[in-house]
């Protein structure tokens, strides 16, 4: 596909990285020089200086032969205008980056009126992941396949667990749950497709698959917290505060909201009148026991500042081991220091932000050849969780798995046959009109014939 991408910031540059990886062709537009040139050197991708509003830099960077043009300036104005003159120039399919709270409530009409594929606002991205982990404080990260009939959830095996040395083969045979299939094991800087085999280790970072009825029965067995949290601390007032806070009073969450400025302060408790908003400092340590850190069910920290977003989750663990922490980062580029550290779950809003984009271009391809119907980067992005529709004349079709000749670092995690969610075994078979969530370390896998050996 041709892919036009207009800003170099962060997400601008997650885009670049993941697309171009993809045998896609890309473009990247920014009024500065030196970021664009950073692009082009890296990803060997084309770069074009200049404004993405301005009809002949588009017509420069190939909008007549453009397949999509993803604007993610920092001015939200700018980027439907973008998309508008792209819509205009080159009939090309258009996604617009837009953060403002003001637009959220009319984003539909926008999306309509203008014409744009979609519309992706990183804040309330970031506040709707947020919100589903504080639902289910176990996992570190949850994402949903089959329109919801399957998760991948993500959690750490703590202290004197159940699955302390138990090999994975000894869940069904031990704990009863063999409609539970452990895809992913991260010890340290190692990633693992595990087999049975494998034995798991306190501190092992973990993803499952399975329906959400049977993830809750696993975690009932292995004795680990499966109900929401009753109240969160947030440290920051920002946008994505305020979404969070929204989706959460209508969860039945309490909220407390500690930020600096009083003026924002102000604002946010006319536009949440049901939060509790103190004016302090989240850093003081004193305000944060004085407020409850320590009784607290659940610590957001959402300030502008990565390192202080760090430090302060890693007090909040030191004076509540109990509680659920996560911890927001924008651009620390230190995962393996950071992946080491005694923190829950981490939110990267422009890997959210990117990741939803990407999914919608696997979309795309899937009108011209591809049958992805749903994509999900796990693990930093080292891993793809991918949902497949078996088609008439799939080369897996009615063999049994254990016959295929499946890549290595692959995992078929379960089979969904007209709502009915199959844990796979070796003589389980695809059939035409199944949907299949495929686990694996190999990249760019486009059709379900990409899971079989050459």
């Amino acid at each position: 596909m041709n892919i036009i991408i207009v800003g170099c910031g962060k997400v601008g540059n997650t885009l670049t990285e993941q697309l171009s990886s993809e045998d896609n062709d890309v473009t990247v537009i920014d009024r500065n020089y030196s970021a664009v040139q950073t692009l082009a050197d890296k990803y060997d991708i084309m770069g074009i200086v200049g404004s993405g509003t301005d009809h002949n830099v588009l017509n420069e960077a190939g909008v007549k032969n453009a397949d999509l043009l993803i604007a993610v300036t920092g001015s939200d104005e700018r980027n439907l205008l973008c998309c508008l003159i792209a819509k205009k120039a080159g009939n090309c399919q258009t996604i617009a980056r837009v953060r403002n709270p003001e637009f959220n409530h009319q984003i539909r009409y926008i999306k309509e009126e203008l014409g744009l594929a979609m519309i992706i606002n990183p804040e309330y991205a970031a506040a709707r992941e947020i919100s589903r982990i504080l639902g289910f404080p176990s996992a570190i990260k949850i994402e949903t396949f089959a329109k919801g009939r399957v998760e991948v959830l993500k959690f750490r095996i703590p202290a004197d667990s159940v699955l302390d040395d138990l090999k994975v083969s000894e869940i069904t045979t031990k704990l009863h749950c063999n409609e539970v299939l452990i895809c992913t094991v991260e010890r340290g800087e190692q990633v693992t497709i595990p087999d049975g085999n494998f034995i798991l280790k306190e501190k092992d970072v973990v993803s499952i698959v399975a329906s959400p009825k049977k993830a809750k029965l696993f975690f009932k067995r292995i004795r680990i917290q499966t109900n929401q949290v009753k109240d969160t601390i947030i440290i920051g007032g920002g946008k994505i505060t305020f979404y969070l806070t929204q989706l959460l009073l209508s969860m039945g969450i309490d909220v407390k909201i500690i930020e600096i400025n009083r003026t924002r302060c102000e604002e946010l408790s006319e536009l949440l009148p049901q939060a509790t908003v103190l004016c302090g400092d989240g850093v003081n340590k004193e305000l944060l026991m004085e407020e409850g850190l320590a009784r607290a069910d659940s610590f957001v920290t959402l300030t502008n500042m990565d390192e202080e977003n760090i430090l302060l989750s890693l007090f909040a663990k030191s004076k509540n081991s109990n509680m659920n922490v996560i911890t927001k980062i924008n651009s620390i580029d230190f995962d393996e220091v950071i992946n080491n550290l005694d923190l829950d779950s981490i939110i990267y809003p422009k890997h959210v932000t990117a990741e939803n984009i990407v999914r919608f271009v696997r979309a795309m391809k899937n009108s011209i050849g591809s049958n992805v119907e749903t994509l999900h980067h796990l693990v930093d992005n080292k891993v793809e969780a991918l949902e497949f529709c078996i088609r008439e004349n799939a080369p897996v079709l009615n063999i049994p798995l254990e016959k295929l000749r499946l890549k290595s670092n692959l995992l078929i995690g379960c089979i969904n046959r007209n709502g009915t969610i199959i844990t796979p075994k070796g003589q389980d078979m695809l059939m035409m009109g199944d949907t299949v969530i495929v686990i694996t370390t190999n990249k760019g896998l486009n059709d379900i014939k990409d899971i079989l050996k050459d």
